[in-house]
């Protein structure tokens, strides 16, 4: 009964107060256990669903991005977002997986002569988003925990200490001038201003006792003293510590590359002065990744002319195969984007220290009055160097189930580490993805405070082509097959990697909740099979 509405029972509680407004949403038997249905009272849509015996009532828009959670997936106490796969608990409305970082308001909700009523309060309706209840420091309390790093992963570790009332000093350490903030937005809205893709503003962590120092870099780490040097000299002992240092994009090894509008994109200060000099320019985009590709759409309207050059026969090949890539190199080459696959640039050229244009190895010459470089990353581990915390051949940091290294106390988190991944046999694997890196920050957090607990996560990320969202969960790597859902070429398809005979990953495009549905099959351990995935019946993905 997912996204289902029934008929409006019009009807007022006699005993309602002042500031409430309640309404009977339905008939008990118009919802079976294990369904849920979005109803209206007063004007205002919420989220009925029936777990476990229990009737709740929750906001239905996500608290990440606003998406229907009727349209989404229910399973157990769980609603997972169609969108972004976000997780709230159907009881108490707590977000229970990332990227959403608020909980939902609950409702009242109870039953009468057959009928369930809901009850809003007039005055925080409008809200839409609640803070799980968070603890502060304590004074005396002389614990320090240091999060050196200042992304996704240290903010969701912070908030998760707080949230389990840990009562130390919290410190977190930024070499940027910026608080966290959602850097998936940087490739999406690139005019963007700073202040409005802050995960939390200021207020936020001095109400709750978090210290940021921003443009502060960390220079050296003692793991025998547990004490960690900074670039102002600073030295901060602490008791544990979490590294979550993030990458740096990569540079082309070609002359060049110190011309002027040559660029990279990893600040918000990067996305608008990207923004600026496209404006009618003609633009080269090196790399095929989720990034250079939402780019490439973002400027169709701007830039007067974009090439895209590719190392790989199609876009995205390596990682969701021809038949995505294909689709993605159409719907781009339609709208006028020119592709250059299987080449590499070999010289960067300029006149009086101003781009002018791209050699590639083939020996054709392209235009253009602005490149940018989106070739991959290095893992910033630069401060570990001297330590024996562990690191792998590409000096990435390796930890395990529980987010520990190898030395005691030290903990690392997001892009620059590799961990072990449940739903892949434990595989160690580098996923430098947001939904990821704020997971890593809680299950840090739970472990640092003792709270034993690993790391299971499903990989949920997506990217935007045209308007359209691409969405994709799981961890297709030596994948075998690809069966498709829907037609690739209507640009409405689902598409599942098989992997010993069994679905190990998922991507769509206008099939919503389909991926949403197979992440939280993944997360539950339960297995669909080769022959579940060609089958016709589909009813196990929720479809509308």
């Amino acid at each position: 009964m997912s996204g289902t509405k029934p008929p409006c029972l019009l009807e007022s509680d006699p005993d309602e107060d002042q500031d409430e407004v309640t309404e009977a949403v339905c008939l008990e038997s118009q919802l079976q256990e294990g369904q849920m249905m979005e109803v209206e009272v007063g004007g205002h849509t919420l989220l009925l669903t029936r777990t476990e015996g229990k009737y709740s009532a929750l906001e239905n828009q996500c608290t990440h991005y606003g998406a229907p959670l009727s349209k989404g997936v229910i399973s157990g106490t769980k609603v997972r977002c169609p969108w972004h796969g976000s997780c709230f608990n159907t009881h108490t409305g707590d977000v229970e997986e990332f990227p959403g970082v608020d909980s939902l308001p609950c409702h009242k909700v109870k039953i009468q002569n057959n009928k369930v009523y809901v009850s809003i309060n007039k005055r925080t309706i409008r809200q839409g988003k609640r803070l799980k209840h968070m603890g502060r420091a304590e004074p005396g309390n002389g614990h320090t925990i240091l999060l050196i790093g200042g992304g996704a992963t240290s903010l969701s570790c912070a908030e998760t200490l707080r949230q389990e009332n840990y009562s130390g000093r919290i410190i977190m350490v930024s070499r940027d001038y910026l608080l966290p903030y959602d850097k998936t937005r940087l490739s999406k809205v690139m005019n963007v201003q700073s202040e409005s893709i802050l995960m939390r503003g200021m207020e936020f962590y001095q109400e709750y006792d978090i210290e940021v120092w921003l443009k502060t870099e960390a220079m050296s780490l003692d793991t025998e003293a547990k004490t960690v040097t900074f670039d102002n000299g600073t030295v901060q002992s602490y008791d544990q510590v979490l590294i979550s240092t993030g990458c740096r994009g990569k540079v082309l090894d070609v002359p060049g590359m110190n011309l002027k509008n040559v660029l990279m994109l990893e600040t918000p200060e990067d996305a608008r002065q990207i923004h600026a000099v496209c404006e009618g320019s003609r633009i080269v985009l090196v790399g095929t990744s989720f990034v250079g590709m939402e780019v490439a759409s973002y400027m169709l309207n701007k830039a007067s002319d974009i090439t895209v050059i590719g190392s790989s026969d199609l876009p995205y090949q390596n990682t969701l195969g021809k038949e995505i890539g294909k689709i993605t190199l159409t719907m781009l080459a339609d709208k006028g984007v020119k592709f250059h696959m299987n080449e590499f640039v070999t010289e960067i050229r300029g006149t009086n220290g101003k781009l002018k244009d791209i050699v590639l190895k083939s020996g054709t010459v392209v235009p253009a009055d602005v490149l940018i470089v989106g070739i991959g990353v290095n893992p910033n581990s630069e401060l570990l160097r001297g330590t024996k915390i562990k690191m792998d051949q590409k000096k990435f940091v390796v930890v395990d189930k529980f987010m520990k290294t190898n030395v005691p106390d030290v903990f690392c988190g997001g892009d620059v580490c590799t961990f072990p991944l449940t739903m892949a046999g434990d595989q160690q694997v580098n996923i430098g993805h947001w939904q990821m890196a704020q997971a890593h920050g809680k299950i840090v957090a739970l472990n640092m405070l003792g709270k034993q607990t690993e790391l299971n996560s499903v990989p949920y990320y997506w990217t935007v082509l045209l308007g359209k969202t691409m969405r994709y969960a799981g961890f297709g790597e030596g994948y075998t097959e690809v069966i498709i859902k829907g037609k690739v070429e209507h640009r409405k398809f689902l598409g599942l990697y098989i992997k010993d005979e069994k679905v190990t990953a998922a991507v769509s495009l206008n099939f919503d909740p389909a991926v949403s549905a197979v992440a939280e099959r993944l997360l539950s351990g339960r297995v669909i099979t080769k022959m579940e995935a060609k089958s016709d019946d589909l009813s196990w993905l929720k479809l509308p």
